[in-house]
C-alpha cells in the first residue's frame, strides 16, 4: 500500500484528534458495541504470508482455488478508502496482512470502517485472495472494531524520534518500530537457545530467592527493603551465586538460572539497576571447562539464532567464529602499559606510582591486586575488541574464586570481554570452607572501612561448604550485553523492554 507524500511529516493537533476519537468511542458505547471480547482468530498474518505469500508458488488462481477461509485480528496500521472498495492493513504479533473490503459485501459496516482510525484493533473474517498487484489479502466478509485507539500513533515514516520517549513509552515504540520488535524477538530466541543448549548438557534449571537476608554472590551495593511481618531488612539479590552453590552441595551437580539481579549502581549505556543474568554451576569442572562452555554457548547462539558469526557492534567488526583469546591479566596490563614491568605488577608502591601517572584514583588500603585491576580497567578493558578471556585475577579482588595451585596470589578466574565490555565472569569455585570464611572476614573489614560493595559474612553458606561441595566451575553471563552484541545496538536500554527511567515530568 503506497501513500502519497508519505515522507512528508504531518503536523497535527493531537488534543483535537484525541477528542474526536473519544467522541467515536462514546458513540460505540451508546450502540452497546464498545470493547467486545468474543472474537477468536484462527490464523496469524505471519503464518499466512509464509504459506501463501510467494506469488510464484501461489498465483491468484491457486490462492482462490484453495478457498482458505480465515479469521484474523490485529492493529489497523494503514487504510485506503476508494469509494465502493477499500484496502486496509492489519498487524498481529507475527506480521501484517492486507484486507480487501467491499461496500456491497459489508453494507453498513463499510460505512463504519470509513470512520475507523489507524491504531484501532479490528477483526476480519473472509477468504484469502491475491490482488492484481500480487498482494496476498483477505477478501473480507465480516468486519468488526474490537478496541478503539484513543491516541494517534506517531507518523509511520518518522516513528518516535525522541529516544527517551521510545524507552518510556515502549508500547508505542513496538507499535511503530519494526527494528525494536526484531530486537526483542531476538532476545527471546537467544534465551530459548541458551536454555536448550544447557538442557541438552543435563543442566537443571532452578529458581532461587530474589530477596536475601544477607546480600552476597558479588561485590556490589544492594537495594534494601524491609519485611514487616518478620521485622527484618531484606536485600534484593545482587547475584544468585551462593544459593546455586548450596544446591551443588545438595547434589544437583549441574544447575542454572536465568533471572534478574539488582544492583544499586549508576545508569549508563551498559548498566541498568535491574538486569538479567545466566548463572550456572558444573561440578567436577574447572574454569578451563567453563571457558570452553562459555565460548560454545555464545558461538551457538550467534550461529543458530542469527545465522552468522561476524557482527558489527558500535562500528567495530566482531568475529565470534574464531577461538576466543585467553590472556592472563598481568600480561595484558604490561602489553598496553610498557612502562609497567613484571616486578611492578606485585609491587604496591610501584603500582601506586603508575596509577598516579595514569590519573587513576586509589585508596590507601588497596593492595597490589586491586591497584592492578584499576589499571586494567582504565587502560586495557576498552582495547579488548575481539572476544578475549582475561584470566588469573588477583585473589584480593576475587573473594569467591579458588586460588591457583601454583600461585596462591591469583585465582582460577576469568572474565570475557568483547568490544571493551564485560560479557561473562567465571571461575573455579572456592570450596574450602576455612579459606572462604577468612575471605569473608576480609570483605567485612573492607565494609567496615567504608566499602559499600564489599560482601557480608554469610555463616550459613560457610556451614553449607562444611558439608562438602565438590570441585565446581561457575559462570555468569550478562544476557543484556550479549543481546546488545548480537543485535548490534549501542545501549542496554535498547534490549530492555522497560529500562529504568527518571520520573516523568508532567
Amino acid at each position: 500500500m503506497n501513500d502519497a507524500n508519505a515522507h512528508e511529516p504531518v503536523v497535527v493537533d493531537e488534543n483535537r484528534l484525541i477528542a474526536e476519537r473519544r467522541q467515536k468511542l462514546h458513540a460505540l458505547r451508546e450502540r452497546g458495541i464498545a470493547f467486545p471480547n468474543d472474537f477468536r482468530p484462527d490464523a496469524f498474518a505471519g503464518d499466512l504470508q509464509a504459506e501463501f505469500g510467494d506469488p510464484d508458488r501461489w498465483p491468484a488462481e491457486a490462492v482462490a482455488g484453495a478457498a482458505r477461509r480465515v479469521q484474523v485480528a490485529g492493529r489497523l496500521i494503514a487504510k485506503r478508502v476508494m469509494g465502493k472498495a477499500s484496502f486496509a492493513q492489519i498487524r498481529d504479533q507475527t506480521g501484517a496482512v492486507q484486507l480487501f473490503l467491499q461496500a456491497s459485501v459489508l453494507a453498513a459496516v463499510y460505512e463504519d470502517f470509513k470512520g475507523w482510525d489507524v491504531g484501532d484493533i479490528i477483526a476480519a473474517t473472509g477468504t484469502l485472495m491475491r490482488t492484481k498487484t500480487g498482494e496476498l489479502s483477505v477478501r473480507v466478509e465480516q468486519l468488526r472494531l474490537l478496541t478503539k485507539c484513543l491516541r494517534p500513533l506517531p507518523d509511520k515514516w518518522h516513528g518516535l524520534a525522541d529516544v527517551e520517549q521510545r524507552y518510556r513509552q515502549r508500547y508505542v515504540d513496538l507499535i511503530v518500530t519494526e527494528e525494536s520488535r526484531a530486537v526483542f524477538r531476538l532476545r527471546s530466541a537467544v534465551i530459548s537457545r541458551l536454555r536448550r543448549c544447557l538442557d541438552e548438557r543435563r543442566f537443571l534449571e532452578v529458581e532461587t530467592p530474589m530477596m536475601h537476608p544477607i546480600p552476597g554472590g558479588a561485590t556490589a551495593r544492594p537495594f534494601v527493603t524491609h519485611h514487616n511481618a518478620l521485622d527484618m531488612d531484606m536485600y534484593l539479590r545482587v547475584a544468585p551465586e551462593l544459593y546455586l552453590k548450596r544446591l551443588t552441595v545438595g547434589g544437583f551437580d549441574r544447575v542454572y538460572e536465568i533471572n534478574r539481579n539488582f544492583r544499586n549502581e549508576g545508569v549508563s549505556t551498559r548498566h541498568n539497576p535491574e538486569f538479567t543474568m545466566l548463572e550456572l554451576y558444573q561440578a567436577y569442572a574447572s574454569y578451563h571447562e567453563v571457558m570452553d562452555l562459555t565460548e560454545a554457548l555464545i558461538q551457538d547462539a550467534a550461529r543458530v539464532v542469527c545465522g552468522k558469526s561476524v557482527f558489527v557492534w558500535e562500528g567495530r567488526e566482531i568475529d565470534l567464529s574464531q577461538p576466543f583469546r585467553r590472556w592472563p591479566l598481568d600480561q595484558a596490563v604490561r602489553h598496553y602499559n610498557p612502562a609497567i614491568s613484571a616486578a611492578d605488577c606485585r609491587d604496591v608502591a610501584a603500582l601506586r606510582g603508575h596509577c598516579t601517572q595514569l590519573s587513576i584514583h586509589f585508596k590507601a588500603d588497596y593492595g597490589w591486586g586491586r591497584l592492578l585491576l584499576e589499571i586494567f580497567e582504565k587502560t586495557v578493558e576498552p582495547e579488548l575488541v575481539q572476544p578475549t578471556f582475561i584470566t588469573a585475577y588477583p585473589t584480593e579482588v576475587s573473594p569467591l574464586a579458588r586460588a591457583n595451585d601454583a600461585d596462591r596470589e591469583v585465582t582460577d578466574r576469568f572474565e570475557l570481554f568483547i568490544n571493551g565490555k564485560e560479557i561473562a565472569n567465571g571461575f573455579s569455585e572456592l570450596n574450602d570452607p576455612e579459606d572462604q570464611a577468612a575471605r569473608f572476614l576480609a570483605q567485612v573489614a573492607q565494609k567496615d572501612a567504608g566499602d559499600n560493595e564489599a560482601m557480608h559474612f554469610d555463616a550459613d553458606y560457610i556451614r553449607a561448604l562444611e558439608y562438602a561441595m565438590p570441585p565446581t566451575g561457575g559462570l555468569g553471563v550478562g544476557i543484556d550485553r550479549l543481546v546488545m552484541l548480537l543485535a548490534g545496538v549501542p545501549s542496554i536500554r535498547d534490549v530492555l523492554l522497560f529500562p529504568y527511567m527518571r520520573p516523568e515530568v508532567v
